[in-house]
């Protein structure tokens, strides 16, 4: 597996990596980093509200110690209606301004972290890469989440190998609940907070039509009682933008995608 990861990214005269902050595309650029080098392998790194800071922190800190070439950038995308509005495609939005914005700094081949397990769920940023050319060095080597966890410990990449999956904060906003940097600031609190409280293995906390609903993993749920649950509301509430904070807060169980609503089409 990591013979043919490292064949595709030597295959490369030079490469610009997309790094979120996550496990996929930090290990991408740690390797990319050490295979071609500073001057052949660039970084960039996008911020917006929908990006956590401790996001771009991790960034910054690996970049530093690695030795990166890294530029951070806002792409954009909060001034385009057509992403602010939530629609089922956001994503594809969100991902051209991306990659376009990554296309006016350089012209090397531009590379995300999206592995195999992707291809399995409804993801229309795949669309806006393949529009853009952008390569997949995970999927094109046949690597899966697991592969990509087992190659940063084999880095020695540190924590990075066991990061949670943590989709962007717009992710969180119901499908066609319009999205703005307050509510997003509101929800990343209310996550903190809790995670705080709690410390479960899984936080999320969902805009919803019908009211705010922190999803928790099944121990952290099972384990938060009525009176737990009822302070958690109150503090849930005050830390939420004005227009939502009158809005009923619920507990339910995780579940992938769970503000998501709608179809491919």
């Amino acid at each position: 597996m990591t013979e043919r990861l490292e064949a595709v990214l030597l295959s490369l005269d030079a490469a610009a990596v997309a790094v979120s902050g996550g496990v996929d595309s930090m290990t991408l650029a740690a390797l990319a980093n050490r295979l071609l080098g500073r001057t052949r392998a660039a970084m960039i790194h996008a911020v917006s509200p929908a990006v956590p800071p401790e996001a771009t922190g991790r960034v910054r800190r690996l970049a530093e110690s690695e030795g990166w070439d890294l530029t951070v950038l806002d792409a954009g995308e909060f001034a385009d209606a057509r992403y602010a509005g939530n629609p089922v495609n956001r994503c594809y939005f969100c991902k051209t301004h991306l990659y376009h914005a990554i296309s006016g700094l350089s012209d090397r081949p531009i590379l995300s972290g999206a592995n195999l397990d992707d291809l399995g769920e409804y993801r229309p940023g795949l669309e806006a890469a393949r529009e853009r050319g952008v390569r997949h060095p995970y999927i094109e080597a046949g690597v899966d989440k697991q592969g990509v966890r087992a190659l940063a410990r084999v880095l020695g990449l540190g924590d990075v190998a066991e990061l949670p999956a943590s989709p962007c904060l717009s992710s969180r906003v119901e499908t066609r609940i319009a999205i703005d940097p307050e509510t997003l600031r509101g929800v990343h609190a209310v996550e903190t907070f809790v995670g705080r409280r709690l410390r479960p293995a899984t936080v999320r906390c969902r805009v919803r039509r019908a009211g705010v609903v922190v999803e928790l993993d099944g121990q952290s749920l099972a384990d938060a009682d009525a009176e737990t649950r009822a302070d958690l509301a109150q503090a849930i509430a005050n830390l939420l933008p004005s227009r939502l904070a009158h809005m009923p807060v619920a507990f339910e169980i995780y579940r992938n995608g769970g503000a998501f609503v709608g179809t491919k089409s």
